[in-house]
C-alpha cells in the first residue's frame, strides 16, 4: 500500500533551518508529482511547494518563496523540504502530499500523517 513518511520536524528557533524528508513506498516513485502542505494550529490547509515526477519542475507559495527548497531523488524514493528562515509563522505540521499523475496539477491522493514544526524562541 502508498505509504508517505514524514519525519526532521522539531523544536526550531526563528531565522533557523530544517530539513524536512518524506519517503514513499507503494507504488512508482517517478510517477508522481509530491507536495507539501502545512497547517498551523488552529487555521486550514495551506500548500507550500510541489514538484513534478522528474523532479525538474519546481512551484512554491509566496509565503515560502526564496525560503523553502523542495528537491527529490527518485534512486531513493525520497522528497525534501529545505528550510531556512524560519518564523513563527511556519509553526505547523507538514504533510508530505502524492498527486496521482506526473505533475502537481494533478489531484493529491495520499497524505502522509505529518511531522510538527514548532519556530520558537
Amino acid at each position: 500500500q502508498v505509504q508517505l513518511v514524514e519525519s526532521g520536524g522539531g523544536l526550531v528557533q526563528p531565522g533557523g533551518s530544517l530539513r524536512l524528508s518524506c519517503a514513499a513506498s507503494g507504488f512508482t516513485f517517478s510517477d508522481n508529482g509530491i507536495s507539501w502542505v502545512r497547517q498551523a494550529p488552529g487555521a486550514g490547509l495551506e500548500w507550500l511547494s510541489g514538484i513534478n515526477s522528474a523532479g525538474g519542475y519546481t512551484n512554491y507559495a509566496d509565503s515560502v518563496k526564496g525560503r523553502f527548497t523542495i528537491s527529490r531523488d527518485n534512486a531513493k524514493n525520497i522528497v525534501f523540504l529545505q528550510m531556512n528562515s524560519l518564523k513563527s509563522e511556519d509553526t505547523a505540521v507538514y504533510y508530505c502530499v502524492k498527486h496521482d499523475g506526473l505533475s502537481t496539477q494533478n489531484g493529491m491522493d495520499y497524505w502522509g500523517k505529518g511531522t510538527l514544526v514548532t519556530v520558537s524562541a
